[in-house]
């Protein structure tokens, strides 16, 4: 299967200022590029381009004095399996003394997950009695797919996990947040992730395309994707960026007074 990704966005800035920006597929998606990303920045004024401690490729763009905006566009079209995401119902659950050393930080509270907060006691009664491993993880999964009613209306960038629990309403960050942070208290290594997710084999959703937010956790010795929004295998997920929220992995970051112009996603299956 062939997939058709790219957006287009545009920032206004109101003075000099640096901005960084996680617009690539990630590293390990790299290898499935048919067509390079056609990556451009308008107007060019140079980018230090970088991998940050996740392994994500990242840029930092140095804003001059005199500009009133910054556009950002992509284009590429990336192979993918067409298969949906991986089931593994006999995946184990790891004792945290047994974890790889780079798991561990997975398990920690991050800005955006508040482990150490009234959700650890919750987890712990909502889903201390279900089977380890796999089982445990679809029923945080069923959970916040029902709890969570999804409004793009109700979107707020500084929204966490534990006001997501209590406010029950948001964008598919908040189902990731809390999905996260509910595996992380009952010791599952659970990290963020962000990228393209098109409407492959299932209806189209009745609003404008968008990257999508979903998660990863440790199990059987390897990650697996879950998500919590959509709550089912989905076909044709291309990873842009990976950390333990949605802070590790801003699409751009400014810093200093913008707005955003302009906005446009493409995810599609192509011929």
């Amino acid at each position: 299967m062939l997939i058709k990704i790219g957006f287009d966005i545009e920032l206004s800035v109101a003075s000099p200022m640096a901005l960084i920006h996680l617009l690539h597929v990630h590293p390990t998606r790299r290898d499935d590029l048919v067509t390079p990303e056609n990556f451009w920045i308008t107007p060019f004024f140079g980018n230090d381009e970088y991998v940050d401690s996740y392994g994500n490729h990242c840029g930092r763009v140095n804003v001059p004095p005199g500009v009133g905006s910054v556009r950002f566009t992509n284009d590429a079209v990336v192979r993918d399996s067409g298969l949906p995401d991986p089931v593994a119902y006999g995946a184990w659950q790891h004792d945290p003394r047994d974890l790889p050393l780079a798991t561990l930080q997975f398990l920690l509270p991050s800005r955006y997950c508040e482990v150490d907060s009234e959700l650890l006691n919750f987890a712990w009664n909502q889903f201390g009695q279900t089977p380890l491993g796999w089982a445990r993880v679809q029923a945080i999964c069923d959970f916040v797919h029902g709890h969570i009613r999804f409004d793009y209306r109700n979107a707020r960038a500084n929204r966490t996990a534990l006001e997501g629990y209590r406010e029950r309403t948001g964008v598919c960050r908040d189902f990731a947040h809390l999905a996260v942070t509910l595996c992380r208290c009952m010791n599952i290594p659970a990290r963020y992730v962000t990228g393209y997710l098109g409407d492959i084999g299932v209806p189209p959703a009745p609003y404008p395309m968008d990257f999508s937010a979903w998660f990863e956790v440790y199990l059987g010795e390897q990650w697996y994707t879950f998500d919590a929004r959509h709550n089912q295998p989905r076909i044709g997920r291309i990873v842009m960026g990976r950390g333990r929220d949605a802070g590790d992995v801003p699409i751009t970051m400014a810093f200093g007074q913008n707005q955003l112009l302009r906005f446009e996603v493409t995810t599609e299956e192509v011929s």
